[in-house]
This record gives structure tokens, sequence and C-alpha cells, in this order.
């Protein structure tokens, strides 16, 4: 078992960070790209270390990598050969590494490589939808090789996040195994299904009894969405609880501009704690000053020790 496995089989809380495209575009980085952020990787640097930092001094346990949207596919058609992309992926997990040890915390700080679904390498809005065409086979030869560079620059955890689809699911639980760092499997969901329409009972199942799974939720969803689903979630796999929703806000893509307001507050917090969430932090639009207060929420609820 590694310290970050044994950590959440202690019962102890982690706070992940928030949406690390929201703080690079507030420090006035331009994210247009279909590499999003994972194009700093090659040409700023800099920034990314900067941006996990001030999630760290905000209060955040762990930190997750800029490699969301790095894949061989997408880095070829920027013109980035094969190398060159694994360097890339795994300097993404060295700038976060890089970000815990300027932080300077009397705490461990732990770092979580992303490895985001098939549809965020298309650019194409199908990572919120699924149903790709591809089969379970050619999904898990697309992820795999991917996680092995991950894999290989050892962060504490494999973020495998806003999975839209329990076919894409099926498939990154099979290009996992072996590679002997442990993952959390994260959902995007709308209502009480994935975004493909699986209901999530069927969804969470999945993982229940994968060894290399250490837990089990949603991101990327409206806050009242993961309510429902860390209870599901809690309650299918008997596994500790990731839950990092965004903020609840709406985006109007005619306006180009986010509307409402955020329903994203300590008081969920504690709720998701509460219902098996051991792994608690933000999505979009989720920023540095929540991530204090979700920190400030997780070490004032009782029972809550130093990891």
């Amino acid at each position: 078992m590694t310290r970050f496995s044994q950590a959440l089989a202690d019962g102890r809380t982690l706070v992940l960070d928030g949406g690390l495209s929201n703080q690079l575009e507030a420090a006035g980085h331009d994210l247009s790209d279909a590499l999003w952020s994972a194009r700093l990787l090659a040409e700023e640097p800099e920034a990314i270390v900067a941006a996990h930092r001030t999630y760290y001094e905000a209060g955040a346990d762990v930190a997750i990598t800029a490699s969301y949207q790095a894949t061989f596919e997408g880095f070829a058609a920027h013109g980035i050969g094969r190398e060159r992309a694994a360097e890339l992926m795994a300097l993404s997990v060295e700038l976060a590494r890089r970000a815990a040890r300027e932080a300077g915390a009397d705490r461990s700080l732990w770092v979580a490589a992303s490895a985001g679904p098939y549809g965020a390498m298309l650019a194409d809005g199908s990572e919120y939808r699924g149903r790709y065409g591809l089969s379970v086979a050619e999904l898990e030869r697309f992820h795999r090789p991917r996680l092995e560079a991950l894999a290989a620059a050892r962060p504490d955890v494999l973020a495998l996040e806003t999975v839209p689809d329990a076919d894409e699911a099926r498939a990154l639980l099979r290009a996992v195994r072996g590679l002997g760092v442990p993952a959390w499997l994260s959902y995007s969901v709308k209502a009480e299904q994935t975004r493909a329409g699986q209901p999530l009972e069927e969804a969470f199942a999945l993982a229940a009894d994968a060894e290399e799974i250490v837990a089990v939720g949603v991101n990327c969803c409206a806050p009242q969405d993961a309510d429902h689903a860390v209870a599901v979630a809690a309650r299918v796999t008997g596994k500790p609880v990731v839950v990092y929703p965004n903020s609840g806000e709406t985006w109007d893509a005619g306006a180009r501009r986010w509307t409402g307001r955020s329903t994203f507050g300590p008081g969920r917090v504690e709720r998701w704690r509460s219902g098996g969430a051991r792994l608690v932090g933000g999505c979009c639009r989720i920023g540095p000053d929540v991530i204090a207060d979700v920190t400030r929420a997780v070490r004032d609820a009782p029972g809550w020790f130093r990891a």
C-alpha cells in the first residue's frame, strides 16, 4: 500500500485544489488552444508551478497536474513527437512536485497526475457526452500509453477524471492495471446519470472490485448533482469518495460568459464528508479563495487530523 493509499485507508480527508485553468487564465494566460493548459507545459512551465503553488498555499493537500489534455495524439497534431510528448507528461508531475517544495508547507503534499477522457483530446465538447463510437478495447489502447508515461513519473495517484461514459471507465480500469500507482475514478455526471446516460449505480459499481482504484466519485458537475453522487458512490463501492464539482454557475455560450451564482459552499463540503468523501475540492470556477474555505471546513470538522 502506498503512502497516499494509506492516508485514505486511515480515514483522513484530503483537500484537492481548484480549477487549474481558471487560475492560469486569471494570471493572463490564453488557453483557447486545443491543448488547453497542456500547451503551457512546453511554453510556460513556470506559470503552471505558480498556479499549483497558489493552491497549496491556500491549503490544498493535493495538486492535480496540467496533463488533463496531454495525449500523444494531441501533441502530435501540434508537431510534438512521441519522445517529447512523454517528457512533457512527466514534466507535469515534476512541476507539481516543485510547487509543493516551494510552498514549504508543514504537512504532507501530494500530486495527482490527471488523465482526462478521450473526448478532451478531440476538443469538440464530446468529453461531456461520451459515446465516441469507439469500442472499450480501442479506448484502452488510447489511454494505456499516456497512463504508462504518467505513472513512470511516479505521481502519488492517477486522477482518471471527468469520465462521461461507463464504457470509457471500463477501458480506464483495464488500462490502469499493473502500473504500480493507485488511481481514483471520477465521472462527470448530470442528475442521477453519467453524461452518457448510464445510471450512477451501474457506473460506480464497475470500480468496486478494482484493486488499483482507491477512490470513486465525481467532478466537473453541478454541486447539487454531487450531493446525490457522493452517497451512491459510497454505498455501491464501499471505497472513499472523491468529489470536486464546479461552482454551479452556468456558461452562456452565446454571450461567452458565466451567469448565475455559485452554489458551492462549506456547508456542502461537510455533507459530502459525512457521506464518505475523503478527497474534496473544486473544478471549474473554483479558485484559491474557495479552496481556502474548503480547507477551513475540513479542518474544523470533528475528527479531522493532519495528513
